[in-house]
């Protein structure tokens, strides 16, 4: 069978690939205002069990945290503190936005290997030429016993 697609909703599925790809690559790359710019301006950021926080800058904030975090743990394992943290990288599978809606699976790795893995909800809308993220629901299903990212 074979299902025809209009031109609208492939740009669509494009841009917001787009906008998930620059999610991971500014993520990974610990640019966090890179990161915020792929949400709407009053756009919200959920991770399970905690409140949303809305607005990029609640969101650069809350990831700052983790970021933080995250690099004094990974002094205290043998990693200098004045040495850049090691580059995470989180790829997604299953990704078929449609609708401005869109559910993922992702893998984290760190330098320890698979850290953890688990799910976004997204809900994109357009923004100028973009396709933003207007919500996005992070659930963690499972890490690693020593993961120093999935606290």
């Amino acid at each position: 069978m074979v299902l025809a697609m209009e031109f609208w909703e492939l740009a669509t599925r494009e841009r917001i690939r787009d906008t998930l790809g620059r999610y991971n690559w500014s993520g990974d790359a610990l640019r966090l205002d890179e990161l915020a710019e792929t949400f709407c301006e009053d756009g919200e950021l959920e991770l399970r069990g905690s409140e949303p926080v809305r607005g990029r800058g609640a969101i650069v904030a809350l990831l700052g945290g983790v970021v933080a975090s995250l690099s004094a743990t990974r002094a205290g394992v043998g990693r200098s503190a004045d040495r850049a943290p090691q580059r995470d990288q989180h790829p997604l599978h299953g990704s078929k936005p449609a609708g401005g809606a869109g559910r993922l699976l992702l893998h984290v790795f760190t330098e320890m290997g698979l850290d953890h893995y688990g799910r976004y909800r997204d809900v994109f809308v357009p923004v100028g030429g973009d396709w933003l993220i207007r919500h996005r629901f992070v659930s963690t299903d499972w890490c690693a016993p020593d993961s120093t990212m999935a606290r």
